[in-house]
């Protein structure tokens, strides 16, 4: 019985959201040389490739990488296809619990199709496969033995369930409804909101639920404990009751692909918060966590470990060199 799938270890995170893979091509010209305006109404078009790489993907896959390689080992909650087994061997080596993760018999897991042209336009197919049926996992089990569960874009019926059982259980929950704000109605916006102890979401997205429930962003932080506001290369801010920190960059070696990087920063921002930091290093340890899938294609081809990770943030930061550890980074989980 799906409900019945608990997970069976500890983690202090929960995550609930989208694992998919990114079937990411290239298309050497322009789209627009080979459509015509006058004929879309008839369609019909053919590209040559010249490369396609399949990349392990989807927001709470993409969560729980970036919070593995910080020394949090997670519980990821999902559904998945008879495909899965490579990708959970990946996550399984970084300690994250995918006992939660349920594989679906005679389907494939969701997937993205992405193919860009010479000039960075885009032609997107995205095939759910699986990832409705994890409206039938029940993760009450695993969010009453964590300090947060995170709920993040995947089926929007089993985001409104997870939202709800979150919110009957002792862990904080973080909203991050993100690419599902069109398909969620104004009301689980606003339930999503008025459970959550923390949103986070990008500045144009915040308008978006503003447009669906009236609610500003200063309507919403003061509904939650921390709102949090992604502004991309102008980094972000952790809002705490009347209070706002700003945050800036983490400066990127190479700027590759910025596909990835806001799930790599709550994965940044998580670990913070668990940590016990104030905002300002919380917010930081996120600005430096999303730099590393920016610097790849992929979102998660980076790799690294903790003592890398402080190097590199005191490099970014130096302001703040010295205040991170390698000790209070790694977390142990009990079973």
């Amino acid at each position: 019985m799906w409900g019945s799938r608990h997970v069976t270890s500890s983690p202090k995170v929960v995550v609930s959201a989208s694992i998919a893979f990114d079937q990411i091509m290239s298309f050497n010209g322009s789209f627009k040389d080979h459509i015509l305006a006058e004929k879309a109404h008839v369609l019909s078009v053919s590209f040559l490739i010249d490369s396609m790489k399949k990349h392990r993907g989807g927001v709470g896959g993409n969560i729980a990488y970036s919070l593995g390689l910080l020394g949090e080992p997670t519980a990821l909650v999902g559904s998945v296809g008879e495909d899965f087994a490579e990708y959970r061997a990946v996550l399984e080596d970084l300690g994250i619990d995918t006992s939660g993760v349920v594989e679906v018999a005679g389907e494939y897991t969701a997937s993205g199709f992405m193919n860009a042209d010479l000039h960075g336009n885009q032609i997107v197919s995205f095939y759910p496969g699986a990832m409705w049926k994890s409206r039938e996992i029940d993760l009450r089990h695993a969010a009453d033995a964590a300090d947060y569960a995170l709920v993040g874009a995947h089926d929007p019926e089993g985001m409104m369930l997870h939202v709800r059982q979150v919110a009957a259980s002792r862990a904080k929950l973080v909203f991050d409804p993100s690419q599902q704000i069109p398909m969620l109605s104004g009301d689980n916006l606003v339930e999503g909101i008025e459970a959550a102890d923390i949103v986070v979401a990008n500045d144009y997205e915040y308008s978006m639920i503003e447009r669906k429930t009236g609610l500003s962003l200063a309507d919403i932080q003061r509904r939650v404990e921390l709102t949090v506001v992604t502004f991309g290369e102008h980094g972000s801010e952790l809002r705490l009751g009347p209070d706002t920190v700003r945050i800036p960059i983490a400066p990127a070696r190479a700027v590759t692909d910025p596909t990835g990087g806001g799930d790599a920063y709550r994965a940044g921002l998580l670990k913070g918060l668990l940590m016990g930091l104030d905002l300002d290093m919380v917010g930081r340890m996120a600005a430096q966590a999303a730099t590393y899938p920016i610097e790849n294609y992929g979102t998660q081809e980076h790799i690294y470990d903790v003592p890398a990770f402080i190097a590199r943030f005191d490099e970014s930061f130096p302001d703040y060199a010295g205040r991170l550890h390698p000790a209070d980074m790694v977390t142990a989980v009990t079973t």
